[in-house]
Formats: C-alpha cells, structure tokens, sequence
C-alpha cells in the first residue's frame, strides 16, 4: 500500500486498475456474493404477464392480507429491550461519540424516532404485508427528504438519505413516512384532528401516485422528477424565502453564490488559504486529531489509496473531472442522529482555483437495519448497497456517488464506506416549526416521492390495485401511525429511564 501524499500537496489520484482487472472494461465495479453464497445460475425465462395479470396479483393480496389489517400493531410480550438494541447497534460505533448519539435521540420524540430505525424494522416484521417487494429506503421518515441540484443544476425534492436502503416490503417505508409525520404533528402541538388529516393526506397522495405510475410507461417512471421550478406554489411554500427566491430564480450565479456561502460556514482562511473549521467534538480537521485517536493513522495512510479506488466505482467521465481537483483539506464530522458514532468524513476540494471548491463526504455504512428482517444484501460492500439503492431510487443521483472498502474500522479492520458532495445546493427543511397546513403540504409531496422511487423499482401495477382508488388503505396506516407514535414514545421514556439509572451516558445540547 503506497503512503498518502501530504494534504494540500496532492491531486486527487487516476484510477488504476486493479489487479485482475478485466482491461476490456476498466474501472467496471463488480459487486462480490457474500462469503459461502452460491454462485448466480442463468434464471430460467418467466413468461411475462400482462398489466391485467399484474393488477389480478395485486387485487388478489387482499385476500390473505387485507388493507384494513395493515392498521394492525401490537407489540409482542416478548418485544427485545429498545435500549438494549441501541447499546447493540452502538457496538461498532466510534465510543466516544455515542453519548452524543442518545443525547441528540433525547431532544424530542422526533429526534428520538430518526435514531431509532432498528426498533421500527424489528417491530415492522411483525406486521402484515402482501409480499410484494421494492428497493426501500429503509428509513423514510419525513426528514430524511429534501432537496438538492440534480446533474443539470436544477432543483429537485427526493429522498435524500439511503444509508438503510434494501429490498423490503413497500408497506415499511409507508408506514415509517406516515408515523413520522404523527410524531412530527405532536411534536409542534397541532390537535388530533389536524393530526389525523396530515397522516392521511400523505398515505393518500402515495396511492394516488401509484396508482397513476401504474398506467405509465416504463419510461415515463423512470423520467418522473419533482423539480421545484415546475412544483405548483403550495409546495414551494414549505421552503424559506431566501430558499424560495433560489429555487424561483433558475440563475446559476445565484445559486454559485449559495455554494460559496456555504463555504464559507464550514471552512476560514488561514495564512492565504480555506481551511476546514475544527468545532470538537462534532467537527474535528484531521491535522488537529492527536495520533492514536480513532480514524488519524488509517485514514491518513490509506488516503490515497482509498480515493484512487473509490474513482474506480464512478463514470469515466467524473474520473476525469474529479481528476482536475485538488485536496485542500478534511476532517472528521458528526453527521445527523441516527448515524452518530459512525466514521465520517468530509474532504475540501479546489478545482481550479478558491473560487472552485467542491465537498465530498466520506461515510461509513454499515449492514442495513433492515437486513435482519428482510434478508441479507446482494452487494458484499455496504457502500456499494447504500449506492445501488440510491441510483436506484432517486430521479437523478449525485455524479459523485461511488464506494470503497478500506481499513478504517474498529482496530483497523476492514469498513465499507461511500462518497457523495457534501454540499450541492441541498436545502433543510425546518420540519419541527411547521403549522399544521405546511406539514400537510410537506407530507402530500414526501408521500408523491416515495411512491415515485417505488414505482421504478417494484410492481407498480400489483400494489396500485391493492391500494384501490377508495381510502381504506389510508385509515388503516393512520390508525398505525399514532399506534407507534405511542410506542415511540414508550421507547424514548425506557432510554431516559437508562440515562438516569447510569445504565447509558448521554451527552445534551450537542
């Protein structure tokens, strides 16, 4: 393994072929089965049916599983310890940031409901389903949507986190979405009733979505997108008015603005040059991490190889442009609740000269929450699965996405991680401050999405006929959503209760 140049010293390195590389396809990444699975066999050819056949399959799984029993929660006797899950999932996580972890789970029920997404898919597996599979997200609470530039430099609302993405039921992510929205709904003290008709708006509007993907095109699903220069104004309403003015305008001067302003909060000048801003323990430069402290000694070792490799996982194309930019400087990030305490990374780019910065975020991922209750990933490399399942899912994906295995986990054991841009125009949506009609708003085009990203990827047309074009399937997942409200906040109390008992540190206000 060769040293990493100095930061500050160095281009981002040209890929080089692997040893064993095939040289007719350079740079192709093949993904690995995992260790003891058999070896793929050529399937033998399925007759296809017919859209008629597909919407039978799915008016037929209303028999064995009906829409009103998707209401159904009932936590068994037996239900593991949420405490004890979060201590387990904690296990490979950087130690001294899992304080920061719980404290940050603990600010409110929402905050609590966005770490706490191996308590839903272990709760979730318990619940009906009609068996009829899609990429999920894995974690589709409401805000883990938002928006961002697409390659073209237009503004787009996606789903925009996928760290748990897998093949899973299509009901999972529904219900993950709808229950967000209740929790979310308390939390800014809006009445029962408004309560109720923003979980229903949202369940309603993925329905009719799928149902109207499903008398589409291949094509046409595939090309559907959510630009915010063509969204109707009541949905641009849920931005701020600076964000509102940026996506009004389509200047690209206007938003080139936006990115270096962003800068500008992450990075300052020292003698003549940017800088990354150290704020420990959530932001830390690498040159200011002592050696011996988790991540210095591997990652700066391996640096270069890492990013050589991970090229290799990209177009080539964005090689190429990726080649003319130059590391600046990087440091280690706390990013977001859920992902607390997993290794993180941000590196600051310059192309062509200061004016030209580009962030990219280096991540580690870890096995999906969902893997124990839908069936282990077909990609070996979990970056490699978090990328899949964004292409995958997303209208248009970030052109820097791509993964790469090196040996940043614990003891220096092997870690997967994938890149993306840190920043590029993607705006957050305060969802905590919302009124009542903003949040119904913001649901109703969560609800649109999610039901897009299922439709390129499961059978459109067997769960639009299971839906129906009434609201049965809508009242049924309402009912579940203030179901699990409650339990989550059983399960954010029994963390509490932990914190007092000394059982668990947690660290407040971080």
């Amino acid at each position: 393994m060769s040293a990493a140049p100095q930061i500050g010293d160095r281009r981002v390195p040209r890929p080089r072929p692997a040893a064993g590389t095939p040289r007719s396809q350079p740079g192709t990444p093949r993904s690995r089965p995992a260790a003891g699975a058999p070896r793929s066999r050529p399937a033998a050819a399925q007759p296809r049916l017919t859209p008629a056949e597909h919407a039978d399959l799915g008016k037929a799984a209303r028999t064995p599983v009906p829409r009103r029993t998707q209401a159904s929660f009932e936590p068994p006797a037996d239900r593991p310890d949420p405490v004890s899950l979060l201590q387990q999932q904690a296990a490979t996580r950087i130690p001294g940031l899992v304080a920061i972890r719980y404290g940050r789970m603990l600010a409110s029920p929402l905050a609590f409901f966005r770490g706490a997404a191996l308590l839903m898919a272990a709760d979730l597996a318990g619940t009906p389903s009609t068996g009829l599979r899609v990429q999920s997200c894995g974690d589709a609470h409401l805000s883990n949507f938002g928006v961002f530039a697409s390659p073209e430099r237009r503004l787009v609302f996606d789903i925009n986190d996928f760290d748990e993405t897998l093949p899973g039921p299509w009901e999972w992510d529904v219900k993950r979405l709808a229950t967000s929205l209740e929790v979310a709904a308390r939390g800014n003290g809006c009445s029962g009733r408004h309560r109720r008709e923003i979980v229903l708006a949202a369940v309603a509007r993925y329905r009719r979505a799928m149902r109207r993907f499903a008398g589409m095109s291949d094509l046409d699903v595939w090309y559907a997108h959510a630009e915010l220069d063509e969204l109707h104004p009541e949905y641009r309403s849920i931005l701020a008015a600076g964000q509102r003015g940026l996506a009004a305008s389509g200047r690209a001067s206007a938003r080139s603005r936006y990115t270096m302003q962003e800068l500008r909060k992450l990075t300052h000048v020292v003698h003549g040059r940017p800088r990354i801003r150290s704020d420990p323990p959530l932001q830390v430069r690498l040159a200011d991490l002592e050696q011996g402290q988790p991540g210095r000694a591997e990652f700066d070792a391996q640096l270069g190889d890492f990013l050589a490799r991970y090229i290799r996982t990209l177009e080539p194309d964005r090689r190429f442009l990726l080649g003319h930019f130059e590391i600046a400087d990087m440091a280690r990030r706390v990013a977001g609740i859920g992902s607390v305490g997993m290794r993180c990374w941000i590196v600051l780019l310059f192309g062509r000269d200061q004016g030209d910065p580009l962030f990219l975020q280096v991540k580690e991922a870890q096995p999906s929450v969902l893997s124990a209750f839908a069936g282990a990933s077909a990609y070996a490399n979990s970056g490699e699965r978090v990328v899949r399942g964004q292409r995958l899912m997303q209208a248009a994906s970030d052109i820097f996405l791509g993964w790469q295995r090196t040996g940043m986990g614990p003891a220096g054991q092997p870690s997967d991680f994938y890149v993306r841009q840190l920043r590029d125009w993607k705006f957050s949506i305060d969802v905590e401050s919302m009124t009542p009609g903003s949040l119904r708003v913001y649901g109703e085009l969560c609800g649109w999405s999610l039901a897009r990203a299922h439709a390129r990827s499961g059978d459109r047309i067997a769960i639009g006929a299971y839906l129906g074009g009434g609201a049965a399937f809508d009242h049924a997942v309402g009912e579940f959503a203030v179901a699990y409200a409650d339990q989550n906040e059983r399960d954010r109390q029994a963390l509490q209760a932990a914190v007092a008992a000394g059982q668990v540190t947690a660290r407040t206000g971080i």
